[in-house]
C-alpha cells in the first residue's frame, strides 16, 4: 500500500510537472486578447515553423531559424496578386512603425525573376527583406497555395498567427498587438 501511495505521488508530481510545461507554451491571454481586438484570430496552440534559408537580391540570405528571439512577421507574396501589391503599403508603413522593435519583416516572393520583384521593390519604394523562393519549395513547406499568407512567429521561434488573404496592416489595433507581443520574451 505504501509503494502504491508513493508511486502515485510520484505519478502527479511528474503529470502536474508536465502540465506546467504545456502552459509555458500557451500564448499569453493578453496577446491573444490584443490580437482579437485587431479582429485577427491567433492559432489555438502555437506551431513549429519550417526552417528555411532564401537569398535576397542584393545577394546575402536570410535564415530563419537564426530570427529566434525576435518576432518575424512573414508573408508570402507576388508581384501579380492584386492582393498582395494592395497590401504591401501597409506592411512598409508597419515595418517602418517598428523599424527600431525587435521584429523582422520577411516578405518571400513566390517563383518571380529577381528583375521582376526588384523592378516592384524600387516602385513601391520597400525598405523590408524579400527573400526569393525561387523554386517555391519554401511556399509550399508552409501551405502557401492562397496568397497573401501572413504568419506572424514569436520571440521563442513558434508560430502564433496564420492569417490568408490580404488586409491593411497598418491600423493602430495591429500596431498595438504587435507591441503587446514584443513585451514577451
Amino acid at each position: 500500500m505504501k509503494r502504491y501511495i508513493v508511486l502515485t505521488a510520484v505519478f502527479l508530481s511528474l503529470a502536474s510537472f508536465v502540465f506546467a510545461l504545456e502552459r509555458e507554451r500557451e500564448i499569453p491571454s493578453s496577446i491573444r486578447t490584443a490580437f482579437g481586438k485587431a479582429g485577427i484570430p491567433l492559432l489555438k496552440k502555437r506551431m513549429a515553423p519550417k526552417d528555411f534559408t532564401l537569398r535576397l537580391l542584393d545577394g546575402s540570405s536570410v535564415n530563419l531559424s537564426s530570427l529566434k528571439g525576435k518576432v518575424v512577421f512573414l508573408n508570402f507574396w507576388t508581384t501579380w496578386c492584386p492582393p498582395c501589391r494592395e497590401e504591401m503599403p501597409s506592411i512598409q508603413a508597419l515595418s517602418e512603425r517598428f523599424k527600431n522593435k525587435d521584429i523582422v519583416f520577411l516578405a518571400v516572393n513566390i517563383r518571380e525573376n529577381s528583375s521582376v520583384v526588384s523592378d516592384f521593390i524600387k516602385k513601391n519604394s520597400l525598405t523590408f527583406k524579400i527573400p526569393l523562393d525561387q523554386r517555391g519549395d519554401t511556399a509550399i513547406a508552409y501551405g502557401a497555395r492562397t496568397i497573401p499568407m501572413t504568419f506572424i512567429i514569436d520571440r521563442e521561434g513558434k508560430i502564433i498567427l496564420r492569417e490568408i488573404g490580404g488586409m491593411d496592416w497598418n491600423t493602430p489595433q495591429i500596431a498595438a498587438a504587435i507591441e503587446e507581443l514584443l513585451k514577451h520574451e
